[in-house]
């Protein structure tokens, strides 16, 4: 079964009037909160390619741009995804593009910059110029998140749109959890909505090491399908992550658990 993406925040307008523009954008929310899938829903509303990287510490200007390859003693160049997207025209997702090195970023705002092209340094020296149907939307997460660090100026300045997304409110994500589960246990789901946002609210303020995503909630309705009481599920999906933390942080949540779903 194919989902539809909920809308619930008018981002795919928005969107779409930054497609018109030529406006790249960049959208900035926390982990779980629908980014990539709101991403995928707008590329295939307008029926393009979508060509993606989620970038990390590991990613190189090679996975960008590309990389010289010897087969059978003749020398190629395997050209990266940003090249390939300038080329064809693609859309091109940039996720968590705060969690990329400093040199990497460098490489990436030679390609965003009010020119659109890149110069193949590596290869032959051609210049590859972007189609003028090139879009780009990037995602990053909070500074919060392990792994992330600021945006230098220049590159948040290639993005002039910017799209808040936030967990939905309550109503909003009940009805984003039926659209995976058969909805019998919509009282069940209700509660472990509110836990959610307690553990997340607890999390925002540094009470809490770990913020539970949209995709928790919905293996929660997913448990409850398969026979899984509502306090074995939320032990399961919200409770046991946090002992990586130790035993006063798992508690903690343990004892949230058992005052909203009882013993």
């Amino acid at each position: 079964m194919e989902i539809q993406y909920l809308d619930w925040n008018n981002s795919n307008q928005i969107l779409e009037k930054a497609y018109e523009a030529g406006l790249f954008v960049l959208i900035i929310g926390p982990k779980g909160t629908g980014k990539t899938s709101l991403v995928r829903d707008f590329a295939k509303n307008k029926n393009v390619n979508l060509k993606s990287i989620n970038f990390s510490l590991r990613t190189r200007e090679s996975h960008l741009i590309g990389t010289k390859t010897l087969t059978d003693g003749t020398v190629s160049f395997d050209e990266g995804i940003i090249t390939k997207s300038m080329r064809a025209g693609d859309m091109l997702y940039l996720d968590e593009i705060n969690s990329a090195e400093a040199d990497v970023l460098l490489r990436l705002d030679e390609a965003l910059d009010d020119r659109r092209q890149i110069v193949l340094k590596e290869s032959t020296g051609e210049i590859v110029k972007a189609k003028e149907n090139w879009f780009v939307i990037a995602t990053i997460n909070p500074l919060t998140h392990s792994g992330t660090k600021e945006l230098p100026p220049q590159i948040l300045s290639r993005f002039p749109v910017r799209i808040r997304l936030e967990y939905p409110p309550e109503d909003i994500e009940l009805k984003i959890v039926k659209t995976y589960v058969s909805g019998e246990h919509e009282l069940e789901i209700i509660q472990a909505i509110k836990l959610a946002n307690i553990l997340r609210q607890a999390a925002a303020v540094e009470e809490l090491f770990y913020s539970p995503s949209l995709r928790e909630t919905i293996a929660f309705g997913k448990l409850l399908d398969k026979g899984v009481t509502s306090k074995e599920a939320a032990k399961i999906i919200f409770g046991n992550v946090y002992t990586q933390w130790g035993n006063i942080e798992y508690q903690k949540v343990n004892d949230i658990i058992t005052s909203m779903f009882g013993n």
